[in-house]
């Protein structure tokens, strides 16, 4: 089969000017004409071109992606070794580069003057940045929400590692009673609870229980939220949303 100037385009992505361009410099020729003279691209030509703008994406000049491509002593596997290679190293430099970004972007948002390597050593693979947007839309303008941003920007590198070490002891506590059968509605259930809302209040702002009574709903509600905690446990949203219900039944009744 052979297509037409348009049609590589509209395949390639490129302008039909770009190719008339290749084609005059001789990078790529179309390997067949129409009667009326007319370019028509084979799938030879289409294999061509799609190293040269393998080639070009890398930052290569065009005289240069001619040589390589024109050079006798180069088999075609060649070319996709080398650009799978110059692509993965490039791909990990880019990676790098959103990283840092990131844990620059994370140290602005929590008011803590910390390296992006301190940031990651805090934060390990969580990312405070997943709920934010929720947080800013639903509370946003609320005490609560400025009380948290207040007390988060006082807080240090030290501070917040022992933060999220007490949560990780939650977390290992709760899997813990679920595995081993408890109730939402035993004591112990609404004992790590209410843990769960003394954290929030001491670190965070001072959250009443009809306020915990919404955080459980949300916990189930909100697919973001259910996921993080089922997480740790499938089923663990749900049981802590009853566990808070209970909870907050206990100290309101």
């Amino acid at each position: 089969m052979s297509y037409t100037v348009g049609q590589v385009a509209g395949f390639a992505g490129v302008t039909v000017r770009t190719l008339h361009h290749y084609d005059d410099i001789g990078l790529l020729v179309p390997g067949e004409r129409s009667h009326a003279g007319h370019r028509r691209y084979n799938d030879a030509d289409l294999e061509r071109l799609q190293q040269i703008l393998f080639y070009r994406e890398l930052g290569f000049p065009l005289e240069e992606v001619a040589a390589l491509l024109d050079d006798p002593d180069t088999d075609p596997r060649a070319h996709l070794r080398r650009q799978h290679e110059l692509l993965t190293t490039r791909i990990e430099k880019l990676q790098k580069m959103v990283t840092a970004v990131e844990h620059a972007m994370e140290a602005r948002t929590m008011g803590i003057n910390l390296t992006p390597e301190e940031r990651f050593e805090v934060f390990g693979d969580k990312d405070p940045e997943q709920y934010r947007e929720e947080a800013e839309t639903r509370w946003g303008n609320t005490e609560a929400y400025a009380e948290s941003q207040r007390r988060a920007a006082t807080y240090t590198k030290e501070d917040w590692k022992r933060i999220q070490a007490e949560v990780d002891e939650w977390q290992e506590r709760y899997t813990a009673l679920m595995a081993a059968g408890e109730q939402p509605s035993g004591e112990a259930a609404m004992d790590l609870a209410e843990e769960h809302r003394q954290h929030v209040s001491r670190y965070y702002f001072d959250i009443p229980y009809e306020m915990h009574r919404c955080f459980a709903e949300m916990y189930v509600s909100d697919e973001r939220f259910k996921a993080y905690y089922d997480a740790m446990r499938p089923g663990l949203a749900e049981h802590l949303r009853e566990a808070i219900l209970a909870n907050a039944d206990r100290h309101t009744s």
